[in-house]
């Protein structure tokens, strides 16, 4: 039992959150009951984005709805509100949360009262000061960012298959990407295979016409798999015709022309957005401690040090990686961490209400997979090295392993099978991104300056 009656705030409803929320369901089934705990969970949005299925969902392998977890079904036990937090005084025990009804209301933000805070609110893309990124570049970090560029890509193949201006159809055909690690990679290589199979449909677009640019700024690609798979992942990239450029860095993309330090000018439609990421800027609205990188200072039990009560993981905590042999090393901010993290949170916070001693979090990491396309692929698992059909298989079922619920599961597993055996998908639904475009033109409204929904 616990000590005293506890109200529990999860900040995010990401990895940690999610997986946090889902572990003190478990752990405290017998004082939620009794009505000894409470556990609210403020996240933007109603479900949890499975990540490393967004480049395939992009390809359309597997259906957007199937890439996300809905949080009200699985934490039936936890009161699930949709809104932002913005200001955590922890002094006072209080969080400042924006709600979808907060505008209407007029009243301000609803203040939440709490007695442990979990603060997991994840990352956001990290971006410079580029001239025409913000204009023009595209992301790659939700589901209706991936959706979104699944359906520009096609919608850039029919502009290049009607126009008549060579210069607009090379344009058209020119996508680049920057950023060399999972999510550049993964979205690039699922990306140009689909359009490369998507081309043997259109009668005057063939692949070779299409131009794919990778910028990356470091010596190599995907370094989560090791020097050795990153020089075989460049080198099956520029097999499939796929510009990498290594050392470069993009310095602007004004009027759609994408130019590198290199000298190298490229107009383009298409510029994707993958160049790392950086903490939510909620922690820069409290009160407890973070690193020079922005980042919450935690202790290897996951409490946030010189604080009680409070608690962090995930890409918006630096943790002690306690397997290192280096001294001050911090565990690395991605989803093999975050899961595990959030196990260990979800007991110790069980632990301390009950008074009891608290685990440290230690989990040496194994290594990495990833997906370049169909049938492609390259892995580093326990200092072994694959590449090819057999990485990518191991990453279908690394990742099918991973993804939460059994409904979820069974559903990509579903889709998998069935894509085995029909023809892809390459229907763009860029209407979607405006669905009341058709009927404000009918009642005699403006229409957008793009109504399908083209970058």
């Amino acid at each position: 039992m616990v000590k005293e009656r506890a109200r529990i705030l999860v900040v995010g409803g990401g990895y940690v959150g999610m997986y946090t929320a889902l572990r003190l369901q478990r752990k405290l089934k017998q004082e939620l009951k009794r009505g000894e705990v409470e556990i609210t969970v403020v996240t933007p949005d109603p479900y949890m984005t499975y990540q490393p299925f967004l480049p395939e969902a992009a390809a359309g392998s597997i259906s957007p709805r199937h890439v996300v977890v809905p949080l009200r079904r699985v934490l039936d036990r936890c009161h699930v509100v949709i809104g932002e937090a913005e200001m955590i005084d922890h002094a006072k025990r209080t969080a400042a949360v924006m709600t979808l009804a907060t505008d209407e209301e007029g009243a301000g933000p609803e203040r939440l009262e709490y007695d442990e805070l979990v603060l997991a609110p994840g990352s956001i893309s990290r971006t410079l000061p580029i001239p025409g990124l913000a204009e023009h570049g595209i992301g790659f970090k939700t589901v209706e960012e991936a959706i979104g560029l699944r359906n520009h890509v096609i919608e850039q193949m029919d502009i290049a298959s009607s126009t008549r201006d060579p210069a607009i159809r090379d344009a058209a055909l020119t996508f680049v990407f920057v950023g060399g690690g999972y999510a550049g990679v993964e979205a690039l290589g699922e990306l140009e295979d689909m359009a490369r199979y998507a081309a043997r449909y259109y009668h005057n677009v063939e692949p070779d016409d299409m131009k794919w640019i990778l910028v990356e700024a470091s010596d190599r690609i995907l370094p989560e798999v090791g020097e050795e798979m990153g020089r075989y992942t460049v080198t099956e990239l520029r097999r499939r015709n796929i510009d990498v450029r290594l050392h470069t860095r993009l310095e602007s993309c004004v009027d759609r022309v994408a130019v590198l330090d290199d000298g190298a000018r490229f107009p383009t439609r298409t510029v994707v957005w993958t160049a790392g990421v950086k903490p939510h800027p909620l922690l820069a609205g409290t009160d407890l401690p973070r690193n020079e990188h922005g980042r919450l200072k935690c202790t290897p039990q996951l409490t946030i040090e010189g604080t009680t009560h409070a608690w962090a993981a995930g890409d918006a905590a630096a943790v002690p990686d306690v397997t290192a042999e280096k001294a001050g090393t911090e565990t690395a901010p991605n989803a093999q961490h975050a899961v595990r993290q959030a196990k260990v949170l979800g007991d110790n916070i069980a632990h301390s209400l009950r008074g009891e001693d608290l685990e440290t979090y230690a989990h040496k990491y194994v290594g990495s997979v990833a997906s370049l396309g169909l049938h492609k692929g390259v892995a580093q698992v326990y200092g072994r090295k694959l590449k090819g059909y057999p990485a990518w298989f191991m990453h279908r079922v690394y990742h099918l392993s991973r993804v939460p619920t059994f409904n979820r599961k069974a559903r990509v597993l579903a889709e998998w099978t069935l894509s085995g055996l029909f023809k892809r998908e390459i229907v763009s639904l860029g209407s979607l991104e405006h669905p009341r475009a058709e009927f404000e033109l009918a009642a005699g409204g403006k229409p957008p300056t793009d109504p399908k929904g083209s970058s």
